[in-house]
């Protein structure tokens, strides 16, 4: 059977349960891992300033979030194929409330570079954390997985918000500025850990233990040629790096377009609200109208975006921009990442999420680094314009997967 179709087997209500309940626990991780990544993100930047013995490396904290991310996306992957998913996303967890502890200990005794240890450790755990939506996808069965995937995404939503109110909140807990925002990132870091060992159990969807000793591992280049696997690279990393690319650009532009400093961030704050509220009822979106409807409808949200900013920019231009902004890469995303998990047979997992979240981390990170230069040399129009033709190539590699998968129904039919 193709890996685009969804199993024949009965579903068995004692293993939809687990699934659905595994996916509840990853909701409730991804609000503690959004809420700790959210005050790391807030004030790493600030704290770099404050700790950089040259104040050209400020940004280097910041950055090691992501590059430390990067490097570890595959390892992680690989590793939890050996030991499981529930220790490994117990490590990571891990990981976050001593990079937690490290950032306290370095603030109190002025320590610049074990700062940047405590950072990239949260880039480790965002490693980690990027797989809770594909475990609670490859929990449940194909009909379900959209579902899946959105719950545990909306499990960010008011994590999103309420993560810079707690940096706020305890940032003057310590007698240094800032050490007591990063002993809530242990904190929840910890809570983590806790909800993870006891909460998650390794499982798959029913019949996943059939197919894997009934088909072998096939080679990447196989997996990722077939017509499935470009439409989820297309939506997940072409969504994501145009997500990127317009956000970290745009609190830059609306004070450059004479806004203040409060509003570019709360243009963020209802950005990321859009990002994570559509999860709420993205699955029931895609069971009831179809998968291509909402990638395509997430695609269209998101080059309207672009053509908002095009056409003014006002505040109330900024707001509908990135509002829209967030909720094309809900779309395409949860879409993208219920196509992955459709994609490859169970032995074929580890690697195969492995090098789409590397892939994603990769160019996402080029798309978050080459904003501000973009911005600064041609401006906030022709930074949006940039946007629609990767939106068009994402539209075609969609629609190529649709047209394969009409022809393959059609085929038996004949």
């Amino acid at each position: 059977m193709p890996a685009s179709t969804a199993t024949d087997a009965a579903p068995q209500p004692g293993m939809a349960a687990a699934g659905r309940s595994n996916a509840v626990v990853l909701a409730v991780a991804q609000g503690l891992f959004t809420a700790a990544l959210s005050i790391d993100l807030t004030l790493t930047g600030l704290t770099g300033y404050q700790l950089a013995p040259d104040k050209s490396l400020a940004t280097l904290p910041f950055a090691l979030i992501t590059v430390a991310g990067a490097v570890a996306t595959l390892f992680a992957s690989l590793l939890m194929q050996r030991i499981g998913r529930r220790w490994g996303f117990v490590i990571g967890a891990a990981t976050c409330a001593l990079g937690g502890l490290v950032s306290v200990w370095s603030i109190l005794h002025d320590d610049f570079w074990l700062f940047c240890l405590g950072t990239a450790a949260v880039g480790v755990f965002q490693a980690f954390a990027q797989y809770y939506r594909l475990a609670a996808a490859d929990s449940v069965e194909g009909e379900q997985k959209a579902r899946a995937v959105s719950m545990v995404l909306a499990g960010g939503v008011i994590a999103a918000i309420l993560g810079p109110a707690l940096a706020a909140w305890s940032k003057d807990l310590f007698p240094v500025l800032f050490a007591g925002s990063y002993l809530m990132v242990f904190v929840l870091g910890l809570a983590s850990v806790a909800l993870l060992a006891l909460g998650y159990r390794d499982m798959d969807a029913p019949g996943a233990a059939g197919d894997a000793a009934a088909a072998p591992a096939r080679s990447l280049i196989l997996v990722f040629r077939q017509p499935i696997s470009l439409a989820a690279l297309a939506n997940n990393v072409i969504g994501g790096a145009v997500m990127m690319f317009v956000m970290t650009a745009a609190p830059l532009a609306a004070v450059a377009c004479h806004h203040s400093i409060d509003d570019g961030a709360n243009i963020i704050q209802w950005h990321l609200v859009g990002m994570y509220a559509p999860s709420f009822f993205a699955g029931r979106l895609i069971k009831r109208f179809g998968m291509p409807a909402v990638l395509f409808t997430g695609m269209a949200l998101s080059a309207a975006c672009g053509l908002i900013a095009l056409a003014s920019t006002s505040l109330v231009a900024f707001y509908l921009a990135l509002f829209c902004l967030g909720i094309g890469w809900n779309f395409m995303f949860v879409g993208g990442t219920t196509l992955l998990a459709s994609s490859y047979r169970p032995s074929e997992r580890a690697r195969v999420q492995g090098v789409a979240e590397l892939i994603r981390y990769g160019i996402t990170a080029a798309a978050t680094l080459a904003a501000g230069p973009v911005l600064e040399g041609f401006g906030w129009a022709a930074l949006n314009v940039v946007i629609l033709p990767l939106l068009v190539v994402a539209a075609a590699m969609t629609f190529a997967w649709v047209r394969a998968e009409r022809g393959a129904r059609e085929r038996p039919a004949a």
